[in-house]
């Protein structure tokens, strides 16, 4: 996107497209595209498309407010979702935070979460085109009397009169994504400092940044939505007691810790517990064990076991009917005899792949079943359960 696309865009006739395209169906795209360019613009045309289709990619991340915001590609795909950024956004309120400095803002995504907790913020991005669609977004929805956007280069931006500094470095390059920390646009050692000169500082980083790239000095926290590991975030001056977090949304918990020991291994019991992404990224399944008073069902794998079945948000648990070494022509027969149509395959520590596994065994029949493939004791073992 060009910024007189968008330019173009926020017109009478702009919106008007845009309107007309809100529900369009990608198949009838060609045809809608050949009639619309009868009474319009080419190029505008073109533009209200393309602005249509991110809006239906954003919508996974934005819900509603996609149909009402403008985006870029690159927005879209690194932008942080609505949750977790209204997650973050509670804990700056909750800090006692009422300003903040966001640096490299992107489209505006953690900006709009900060405002809506009443915060203000200042929207900082180099590149033009985003700058400009931050400052619609925030027009787009009410919050522009919150947010200021300025396009400006991140180091040059004054940031002592903000309560806390919030940096989200781009973690893209040429090539696709960028592993270490250092080669961040600005470094992570940059986005550091900028962030310890606050009250309250935090810097978005990849969730598989290294626990040695951890300043001693910060809390990591990863966060995950309905199972899936989402991104992790250095948070600096916050007052934790502990160096690591997970949190797990929506429910909206988070565990703490880091200092505990690995939990010592045992034989696989009646319950399997599989900790969730957010806790294992931060290392916390130890935590969780302690919590269950489970054992490991083998020192590398980070599947817990016990004999009773307690609540806990960090982990979902299974029943374990049969623990057996991993023979495919026995899972068969097994998967046969008790007529398991819906089966379930999940894995850790095990080179088989569950869909050529599924091709396979053909599961049919009325009942359903969790398989798990792994390593107990350090050899391979299939254990065969349902949830608990």
């Amino acid at each position: 996107m060009r910024t007189e696309d968008l330019h173009a865009l926020l017109t009478a006739e702009g919106q008007d497209l845009l309107a007309e395209l809100r529900d369009h169906s990608p198949g009838d795209e060609l045809a809608l595209a050949t009639r619309l360019r009868r009474t319009h613009d080419a190029e505008l045309v073109s533009a209200a498309l393309a602005q249509a289709r991110l809006r239906s990619r954003a919508a996974a991340k934005f819900g509603a407010d996609a149909a009402r915001m403008y985006f870029t590609p690159n927005g879209v795909e690194q932008s942080t979702r609505t949750s977790v950024a209204e997650w973050r956004a509670r804990r700056m309120k909750d800090l006692g935070v009422t300003s903040v400095a966001d640096l490299c803002s992107g489209i505006g995504g953690d900006a709009i979460a900060l405002a809506r907790a009443g915060i203000r913020v200042l929207a900082v991005d180099l590149d033009p085109v985003t700058h400009a669609v931050a400052r619609a977004n925030a027009e787009a929805l009410g919050l522009a009397d919150l947010i200021e956007a300025r396009c400006a280069d991140v180091a040059d931006v004054d940031t002592s009169g903000y309560d806390a500094v919030f940096v989200d470095p781009a973690r893209r390059g040429g090539r696709g994504r960028i592993f270490d920390p250092e080669s961040y646009a600005p470094p992570l050692s940059w986005a550091v400092q900028a962030a310890r000169r606050a009250s309250v500082g935090a810097i978005k980083v990849a969730p598989g940044i290294p626990h040695e790239a951890v300043p001693g000095d910060a809390e990591a926290e990863w966060v995950s939505e309905g199972g899936d590991v989402k991104e992790a975030a250095l948070w600096f001056g916050a007052k934790a007691a502990e160096p690591h977090r997970a949190t797990l949304l929506p429910a909206g918990v988070s565990l703490t810790g880091g200092r505990l020991p690995d939990p010592e291994a045992g034989p696989v019991r009646r319950y399997l517990y599989e900790p969730d992404g957010a806790v294992i990224r931060a290392h916390l399944v130890a935590e969780v064990a302690a919590e269950l008073d489970a054992t490991l069902i083998d020192p590398t794998i980070a599947y817990l076991t016990t004999d009773r079945l307690a609540p806990t948000p960090y982990a979902t648990a299974y029943e374990i009917t049969d623990v057996l070494p991993f023979n495919l022509k026995k899972l068969k027969a097994l998967v046969r005899e008790r007529a398991i149509g819906t089966l379930v395959i999940k894995k850790r520590g095990s080179a088989i792949e569950p869909e050529e596994l599924r091709k396979k065994i053909k599961p049919e029949g009325v009942n359903s079943a969790v398989v798990v493939l792994t390593r107990a004791a350090g050899s391979p073992v299939m254990l065969i359960g349902r949830p608990a």
